[in-house]
């Protein structure tokens, strides 16, 4: 091979300087440079990897950031990074002050639009081009990359139904690959499918009858078939429409053949492709497979027990479930708002509704908790994955609003176990018959139960709804904690000087708040700290301080939590560290009391 040509690209202005013909040398550089990072450092590999080609096209045919680049969830977003002045920081990547695993405004002036969530790029690029209209610019680009599973999302078909009645100069680029996480579903996958196989009429191309230039589809990991094109299309004024077909992992074979595995598989070996394995003998159960094998397991017992979760069966592990029970058990596909509603109509026939969203995507259908959910009192029972810190992915990602933005919704039960045990006996009890409904979060990663497969698991207990208990006695200090974070206040307690100086209560309920236990804290207690792993404002911390001020108690307290600011990426002992709630920080801020 010739000398390395990425090692002197630092910005697309380098990378217009190349011939065409270089450019699949490039390439395959571009693509060696993001397997050797990601392999030592972790990151998504696949996504990233099926679009090099495109990637290079987009900016060696644009005039980024002039032309204006937007790139759906960001997850295949790496190459663009890399070509756009982050090449020798790349290695930061989702690490603690380095970038964004994502695109990010405040990053790079060749991100154009912040994203981590699916399904923004088209109506951002649409609002871009009709602006520039509007400033009589009728000449820059405003491209919109977005996938096959985000494409099928409402928003995307919002934004779609716009731009077909506008003269916006909008270019929709659909990355066909057939999966997002998981492999898509729904109608939609099956007419695109069509459509790559040519069994679709043309006559009946559903873009084309939006009043989109449709071209395609052609093969996207062909870089000079994309080049022209692209060159082609720019050309044309109004609203285009570019089907490509990509193979997610391209590249690396393990990553073609496994692209569920792939999509973020951790360490690897650059050169074989096979991932490291990590030691988890002895280690406690993650949390999402304590809700997935217990939801199997209430389901084998009782069939009004449903499912369902917008695209992601393998993250939540409703996976187990539809296995067992693919009539019961769904995947809607990247459609939060749907999911939501759906399982509030599923709920009006009286069926047992575990909807499982990440906390963080629960936040894109909050009208539908709102309107369709507590408004009529359904009692679907939310699963929140992922609520807290989540880590490397940073600021989009993290599960911390949860509790404030549930907790003002009239009708709403929300709990937090504090471990294994707590989460599936709270996943039992919601099967019993509330008459409400009710929200459920729990952190990623692992439990504190080694043992809980073999000695817990099944052996159910109902749980009094609303009820505090105490975990430790202490006779100076009450420390409130909510959920998985209060293991972390045991810790810091147990190496302290003088625990016997607080007392330690578990509130897995932040609504309704156990009144009782409350009074007679505050009535013992002169000095009460809250802490919880979500944001201070409006959450469980102030939930307290409303009870105080509406009884008029006068203890001192103190909040901790997670301050009001946006928290960036790194693992999540360095964010609550920052956070002041690891076991570190509390053992000082509990010295000090």
């Amino acid at each position: 091979m010739k000398s390395s040509l990425l090692e002197h690209i630092h910005s697309p202005v380098d990378l217009r300087l190349l011939d065409e013909a270089e450019l699949p040398q490039l390439a395959q550089e571009l693509r060696d440079f993001i397997i050797n990072i990601v392999a030592t450092k972790e990151g998504h590999l696949g996504a990233s990897l099926g679009v090099v080609e495109l990637t290079i096209a987009l900016h060696y045919v644009f005039n980024t950031p002039e032309d204006l680049l937007v790139w759906d969830v960001g997850h295949q977003a790496y190459g663009h990074k890399i070509l756009t002045e982050r090449r020798t920081v790349f290695h930061t990547n989702r690490q603690l002050g380095g970038i964004s695993g994502f695109p990010k405004r405040s990053e790079s002036i060749y991100d154009a639009f912040g994203v981590g969530h699916s399904s923004t790029s088209i109506s951002a690029a649409l609002g871009m081009a009709i602006a520039s209209n509007l400033k009589g610019d009728f000449e820059k680009q405003h491209i919109a990359v977005i996938g096959d599973a985000s494409i099928a999302s409402g928003m995307a078909f919002e934004g779609l139904n716009h731009a077909g009645v506008t003269n916006a100069n909008l270019l929709v680029i659909l990355n066909d690959n057939a999966i997002g996480i998981d492999p898509s579903v729904g109608a939609l996958k099956k007419y695109l499918t069509s459509v790559k196989e040519g069994k679709n009429p043309k006559q009946n191309n559903m873009i084309r009858s939006l009043n989109f230039d449709y071209s395609g589809p052609i093969d996207g990991n062909d870089i000079f078939a994309v080049i022209k094109e692209l060159k082609r299309l720019k050309k044309i004024k109004g609203p285009k429409f570019l089907h490509l077909i990509t193979t997610k992992g391209k590249g690396l074979q393990q990553a073609e053949e496994d692209q569920v595995k792939y999509h973020a598989p951790g360490k690897f070996d650059a050169i074989t492709g096979e991932i490291i394995p990590k030691q988890e003998e002895n280690l406690p159960p993650k949390y999402q497979d304590v809700f997935g094998l217990t939801v199997l397991d209430l389901a084998k017992k009782n069939e009004k027990i449903v499912g369902i979760t917008p695209a992601m069966p393998s993250g939540s592990s409703l996976k187990f479930m539809m296995d067992a029970f693919p009539k019961r058990a769904f995947d809607v596909g990247i459609a939060e708002q749907h999911a939501v509603t759906l399982s509030a109509g599923m709920a009006t026939q009286g069926m047992i509704v575990y909807c499982n969203i990440y906390s963080t995507f629960l936040q894109r259908a909050y009208d539908q908790v709102i309107h369709d959910v507590a408004l009529q009192n359904l009692p679907v029972i939310f699963c929140l994955d992922r609520a807290g810190l989540v880590g490397e992915d940073g600021a989009t990602h993290h599960g911390v609003f949860d509790l404030a933005y549930l907790r003002c919704i009239p009708n709403m039960i929300i709990y937090a176990p504090l471990n294994e045990i707590d989460l599936q006996n709270i996943l039992y009890t919601a099967q019993l018959g509330l008459n409400q409904p009710i929200a459920i979060r729990y952190p990623r990663g692992r439990g504190v139960i080694k043992d809980w497969q073999t000695s817990h698991f099944g052996k159910y207990k109902t749980i009094e709804i609303g009820k505090a208990k105490l975990l430790k006695n202490g006779f100076k200090t009450a420390v409130l904690s909510t959920g998985a974070i209060g293991n972390n206040v045991t810790l810091a307690l147990a190496k302290i000087q003088h625990p016997e100086n607080f007392a330690h209560y578990d509130f897995p309920f932040v609504k309704p708040l156990d009144e009782k236990e409350l009074h007679t804290i505050f009535k013992q207690f002169e000095a009460i700290i809250t802490i919880e792993d979500g944001v201070i404002k409006g959450g469980f911390g102030g939930a307290i301080l409303e009870f105080a001020a509406i009884n008029n108690y006068t203890s001192k307290i103190q909040l901790l939590g997670i301050p009001d600011t946006f928290i960036e990426q790194g693992s999540v002992d360095e964010l609550q560290q920052y956070c002041k709630i690891s076991v570190d920080c509390l053992k000082i801020i509990f010295s000090s009391c």
